[in-house]
C-alpha cells in the first residue's frame, strides 16, 4: 500500500490549488469549475486555515441564500481541518475520511501543505493495489 506522499506524487496537478480567506465565493466556485475538482484549500500565506468544498457552498451559501460574489470564503469555509501526514498509508488515510465523513484531505508536513488528495484518489489507489495483488495471486497460481 503506498503513502499519500507517493499519491501526491502521481497526481495530475501536482500544486496545491488554493484560494485565500477574504475571496468571494465566487472565486472559489470558478476555480473548482476550471479544475474540476471539489474543493479548495484556504490558505493566508503559507499557513492552512480552512478547506472550502462543494458541500460549503450548498449548506453555507445556497440553502442559507447568501451570496456567492458578496460572501466570502472565511464565512463559509470547514475551519477545523484534519490532515494527513506524507509517511500515512492510503488505508489508514481512507478509514479516517470515511469515519469523519469528509471527502477532502490536505496533506501537510512540518507544518507546509504538501497537496490535497480525494477520497476519490484513495479509492482509486485502494483498487489499483487490488488489482497489482490478484495479478500476483495469479501469476503465483501459474507458476
Amino acid at each position: 500500500m503506498k503513502t499519500l506522499q507517493q499519491i501526491l506524487n502521481d497526481k495530475k496537478h501536482k500544486e496545491l490549488i488554493s484560494i485565500a480567506p477574504n475571496r468571494p465565493v465566487f472565486d472559489a466556485l470558478v476555480i473548482l469549475a476550471e479544475y474540476k475538482i471539489g474543493a479548495l484549500a484556504v490558505m493566508e500565506g503559507d499557513k492552512l486555515v480552512g478547506i472550502f468544498s462543494e458541500r460549503d457552498y450548498a449548506r453555507e451559501v445556497v440553502l442559507q441564500g447568501r451570496s456567492s460574489k458578496t460572501t466570502q470564503i472565511q464565512e463559509v469555509m470547514t475551519a477545523k481541518v484534519i490532515v494527513g501526514r506524507p509517511d500515512d498509508f492510503v488505508d489508514s488515510a481512507m478509514r479516517m475520511m470515511s469515519e469523519k465523513k469528509f471527502r477532502h484531505l490536505p496533506v501537510v508536513d512540518g507544518g507546509k501543505v504538501l497537496g490535497m488528495l480525494s477520497i476519490g484518489d484513495l479509492v482509486k489507489e485502494t483498487i489499483d493495489d487490488q488489482q497489482r495483488a490478484i495479478q500476483a495471486l495469479e501469476s503465483y497460481i501459474k507458476g
